[in-house]
């Protein structure tokens, strides 16, 4: 009898995910083994995955262990790992509470990019403390087609490349990823995100994921935004002394982003689990071949 591996599929604003429930890193996901989970054709398809594994049995999280009970081993459509996904950390959130590990209320999720604190509402809607961003000096000129334009380089635990323009359909179809320079401002790549205003506060965007593509939502990408929003609009928290909040339009959704003047930024959105089932671990080995 073939083994089966738990799956569950969840989504945040519709930047989507295969849920791996795996508390005592019992598994070996490798980069391909990721990938073809994620292939949208051949296997479950996803953005990304959520490898759900008890902080203290994983070698990258055991020192947050104290901190946090459960580690977000995140993933890449593609296999690589990334240090953090907003959206992923919302729907993992939610995961642990649909399995019974969390109730409503406060909990502390380790990532690579640190401990990240959560609260699920009951409306259903998740907050996530996000960090604060750094915003790298020099400038950065991202480009599609002949096309090009200066970008704000803001880091949320991974590099963002933040460009304004007329219109979201100047971002072109954002299969590849968009140009950039100068090289050495992304050495490891960058998420790119393309913004445009839709009101006081309020903006809309695409971005292209380093690893992904285009998604349909990024949530560090989200926060990044607001960051360069607030920078370009004199609304600076560290500055003004008062908390600046950006309504950010994706393509599955909307999101909420606010900045203390402490630096620390918050997110609010959505996360639904959406199916669960077992994959055939004889599948997994044979599409990895």
């Amino acid at each position: 009898m073939s083994t089966r591996i738990a799956f569950l599929k969840g989504h945040g604003t519709e930047n989507d995910f295969v849920i791996v429930p795996d508390p005592e890193n019992a598994l070996d996901l490798t980069p391909a083994a990721v990938a073809a989970l994620c292939d949208r054709r051949a296997g479950i398809g996803g953005d990304g995955v959520l490898h759900v594994v008890r902080s203290a049995a994983h070698a990258e999280a055991r020192g947050m262990a104290a901190e946090a009970e459960w580690f977000m081993d995140y993933r890449n459509g593609d296999g690589s790992i990334a240090e953090m996904c907003g959206n992923g950390v919302r729907v993992f959130a939610r995961y642990l509470q649909y399995a019974g590990h969390v109730t409503e209320g406060d909990i502390a999720v380790a990532t690579r990019g640190g401990v990240k604190n959560v609260h699920i509402a009951k409306d259903g809607d998740v907050t996530v403390g996000m960090g604060s961003a750094r915003l790298p000096q020099g400038d950065v000129t991202v480009s599609v087609g002949e096309r090009s334009w200066p970008a704000r380089n803001v880091n949320m635990g991974n590099p963002h490349a933040v460009a304004f323009v007329d219109d979201l359909a100047h971002a072109g179809d954002l299969l590849a990823p968009p140009p950039f320079s100068p090289a050495t401002a992304y050495p490891d790549g960058v998420n790119v995100e393309f913004v445009v205003d839709r009101g006081p506060r309020h903006v809309a965007m695409r971005v292209h994921e380093r690893g992904s593509g285009e998604t349909r939502s990024c949530g560090t990408g989200a926060c990044a935004v607001a960051v360069a929003a607030a920078r370009r609009d004199g609304a600076d928290p560290a500055v003004t002394g008062t908390p600046a909040t950006y309504t950010v339009d994706v393509p599955g959704g909307r999101l909420l982003i606010t900045e203390r003047p402490d630096g620390e930024i918050e997110m609010t959105g959505p996360a639904v689990i959406v199916a669960e089932g077992e994959i055939d671990a004889e599948w997994l080995e044979m599409a990895v071949r």
